[in-house]
This record gives structure tokens, sequence and C-alpha cells, in this order.
């Protein structure tokens, strides 16, 4: 049979991202003057919008327009993921979904080349799963995580920290929320490539951490990674008073190109939840450019990422300017 030109000219667009792919890994292993960005383009009402051209966007760093060098409309680089679980006391009634839902979220969006860890916080902050390939591993440390609210806060388990205490500032039992997002940025995602995106399934609320919120907020920055999160709290829990998380994690999200999604205690909501993410993580454009501004001062670069077509654009707020270790 012979190829219609249909066929020809999908066989011929493959191969154009497959090369762009190359070039982009390339790029962001070797050429450390580039700064990288992933990120989602929106429509008003949320639906993704794929394919636009590399016309179609521009890049501002401190105002100022940047030369987009390198542009991929569609990401098939490795991803690598982190699943932070909350297991303090206030999650008991809603942690065997996120086992159930989380696992099978593992199974539909991991692929040959990427890779996963799972991380648990509770009073203290443990490495359960380091990164593996394996969806099976994954699944039952997923699944091997149990409610803690008490003793004494440690963190095991994380390279570089000994397994020494996380002070907690005189309350010995809480939830170690922003200590898990600076530990898991700094100590695991830090020394990965590629595209990287942190999914926290927690109520939001954190008592107890040694690190502020704005810690764990910079070290997500620096370690170019994306976080999720999804709200899971079974409301009963907090009586009349509610829970205040809400607004925190907005912050945490939108500062590092993610969102907030609510779910409550409703298993079809964290799926749906799930199936968003799994969507725009296999939905992102890549732009590279070397910014006008070389200085390595350490200082943090605000970033914004234009659609000309007046599209949302979901993206980390920029970048700090740091030296090549």
């Amino acid at each position: 049979m012979v190829p219609d030109q249909q066929d020809r000219d999908s066989a011929d667009k493959a191969q154009q991202h497959k090369d762009d792919d190359q070039d982009t890994a390339e790029t962001l292993k070797i050429n450390v003057d580039v700064v990288q960005f992933f990120f989602n383009v929106k429509e008003k009402k949320g639906g993704l919008i794929p394919n636009l051209p590399r016309d179609h966007f521009e890049v501002l760093e401190g105002g100022k327009p940047q030369t987009i060098k390198y542009f991929s409309a569609e990401s098939n680089l490795p991803l690598t993921l982190g699943i932070l679980i909350d297991s303090s006391a206030s999650q008991e009634r809603v942690l065997g979904m996120e086992q159930e839902v989380g696992g099978a979220f593992l199974s539909q969006i991991l692929r040959e080349k990427d890779i996963a860890f799972v991380l648990d916080f509770n009073i203290g902050v443990s490495l359960v799963q380091d990164f593996t390939s394996n969806v099976r591993k994954l699944k039952t440390a997923l699944n091997s995580v149990r409610i803690n609210s008490g003793g004494q806060a440690v963190v095991s388990g994380l390279p570089g920290q000994g397994g020494g205490p996380v002070p907690t500032m005189g309350v010995p039992k809480g939830t170690l929320l922003y200590d898990a997002v600076y530990l898991a940025s700094n100590d695991q995602m830090s020394q990965q490539v590629d595209r990287k995106a942190m999914i926290l399934l927690t109520d939001g609320e954190d008592q107890g951490s040694q690190y502020k919120i704005r810690d764990a907020i910079e070290a997500a920055q620096k370690a170019d990674t994306i976080v999720y999160v999804l709200l899971c709290a079974d409301r009963g829990f907090y009586g009349l008073g509610g829970f205040g998380g809400d607004s925190v994690m907005k912050k945490l999200t939108s500062e590092t190109g993610g969102r907030v999604i609510e779910v409550g205690n409703k298993p079809e909501k964290l799926k749906a939840a799930f199936d968003q993410i799994s969507q725009e993580l296999r939905s992102q454009y890549y732009i590279g450019y070397v910014p006008t501004n070389p200085s390595k001062d350490g200082g943090f670069r605000r970033v914004e990422i234009r659609s000309k077509d007046g599209y949302k654009i979901q993206a980390r707020s920029g970048y700090y300017a740091v030296p090549a270790k």
C-alpha cells in the first residue's frame, strides 16, 4: 500500500516532534544559560488549547521582551513526578480514597521513561518510595501509608537530612506540609532534569513545620517543579470552624504553575481531578530562552508568558538566577 498524503504528513510531524524533543532534552542538560518553562494554554472556561505555533507567544522577564530560542507545542519529554500524601489525623476518613484513586492515576500517567516517588507527611516527613518507574512499587508504597498523629516529629529517609528531627516550635503534634514540600523539592526534585511536577493530597493545613510557606515555594521554584494541590478534606473533622488551607495552597500552586482542585471526600471528584492533571501534564508547551540579563546573582526574576490570542497561560511566576553547580 502506498501511504496517502495524510499518512506522510503524520509521519513527518511525528519525526519533527521527536527531533524537537531531542533538541529540548539536550537543551535542558547542556545549555545552563537557557531558562526553561513548561506551561499550559487555556480558554476562558478552562479548556486546554493545544498545538499553537511559536509566534503566538511572547515572553517577558522583568517586563523586558525575550527572544524565544526553543519551542515545542507538545512535550513528550520524560516526566518526573512526586506524590505527597497527608497522613495526619484529619485525613483518616479520606486516606483510603486517596490511595485507591492515586494508584489508578499512577498506572494511567506513568510511561516507560517516567519516574516517580511517594512521600508522606504527618508529624514527620518520610520518603516511602524513592524514584522508580515501577508502578507496582509506587502503588505498594502508597498503600502502606498509615495515619500518624502522635509521637515526635522526625524526617526519615530523605537524602542529606540524616534522619534528624525537625524542630516543631513546641508543637508536638501537627502536619508538616511546608517541610514536606521543601524537602521534596530540595532533596528530590532539584537533582532531576526534564519535566517535573508534584501532587499534594492534603487539606492544606500546616501545623509545626520548621519551614514557612515562602520557603516551600522558593524551593519548588528553584527545582523547576510545578505543584498541584488536591484539597481532600473530611469537612466533618473540622466542625463549624471549617478549615483555612485553601488560600495558602492557591499561592503555592499559582507561583509554581499548578493549581488547586477542590475534592472534598468524593472519590469521583478526586478521579476527575487526577484526570485533569494528567491531561495538563500531557498537553504542556515548552519555551526556552537565553535571558537578556545574564547575571547569576541568585535573585528572583519574574517572568510572564503571554498568548497573543488572549488565552490564559498557566505557568510558574518566575525563576531564581542561581549559578550552575
